[in-house]
């Protein structure tokens, strides 16, 4: 159950939350009235209740037959809200399309939440182009440079326990070969990822430190097959740079919220 500060957790609402992040995390893959029932352990009649009410306000879409269900278009209004709202990623807009422009690599900029990174804003290179955005996707935090980086930050208590999910054969799936490479990345001051969460691609993370503990790191991408020792000096260079550069900037101004 989700921390609510000791006020009693409103089941309607939590069960509303639940739906739509199954959803979410469904991708393309729509799904059946029971399948949505069975995972989420109420009734039928109460899940396609709480189906026509979310398609009716624009939050699930449902198919011509009416059997499908998937997230709807307003789920992506508020993402784009969220996006747009936050000063933080505001501010280090600016600050990606110049360690692209610098690098000619893939640049990002992702946020922890929970045991996962979310993709907050990404500068695709013009060498190396995926075909689906990474923005407001999710990767676990053990297997990439981002959430390593953050998690770096973090005392090893608070590592997540494993076993771990492999994405590719180099991810960690212990908790001793993580907390090994996180001893590692707190030594030299950023994280690496060499193929671990896909593979061919290497990856440099930095946590953005004006909160503490980090709760934003940015990341270079690079296909293995163009990283020479010397790129890879080069990326380490840009990247510290710039990091530095915005944790010098001031973050919000006078009276904004200072958001948890």
């Amino acid at each position: 159950m989700s921390d609510t500060g000791g006020v009693r957790e409103v089941k309607s609402a939590a069960r509303t939350v639940e739906l739509l992040e199954v959803l979410a995390a469904r991708g393309d893959r729509p799904a059946r009235l029971q399948e949505l029932a069975d995972e989420l352990g109420v009734p039928r009649s109460s899940m396609y209740a709480l189906l026509q009410t979310l398609i009716s306000r624009g939050w699930v879409r449902t198919d011509v037959t009416g059997s499908l269900y998937g997230i709807g278009i307003h789920a992506l209004l508020t993402g784009t809200s969220y996006l747009d709202s936050d000063p933080r990623v505001r501010i280090v807009r600016p600050y990606l399309d110049e360690a692209s422009e610098a690098l000619g690599e893939t640049i990002h900029l992702g946020r922890l939440d929970g045991r996962d990174v979310a993709y907050l804003a990404t500068r695709e290179s013009h060498e190396y182009l995926r075909t689906i955005s990474r923005v407001g996707r999710r990767l676990p935090a053990h297997a990439g440079a981002l959430g390593k980086a953050l998690l770096a930050e973090r005392p090893d208590e608070a590592v997540p326990r494993g076993p771990f999910e492999p994405l590719t054969a180099n991810t960690h799936t212990t908790r001793e070969s993580l907390l090994t490479d996180l001893a590692a990345t707190r030594e030299r001051g950023y994280s690496i990822d060499r193929e671990e969460s896909v593979v061919g691609i290497a990856g440099f993370g930095f946590a953005l430190r004006y909160d503490t503990p980090a709760q934003d790191a940015i990341s270079c991408s690079v296909p293995v097959a163009r990283l020479t020792p010397g790129h890879e000096e080069r990326i380490v260079a840009v990247m510290r740079e710039i990091r530095a550069r915005i944790e010098g900037t001031t973050v919000g101004g006078a009276g904004a919220p200072h958001w948890r």
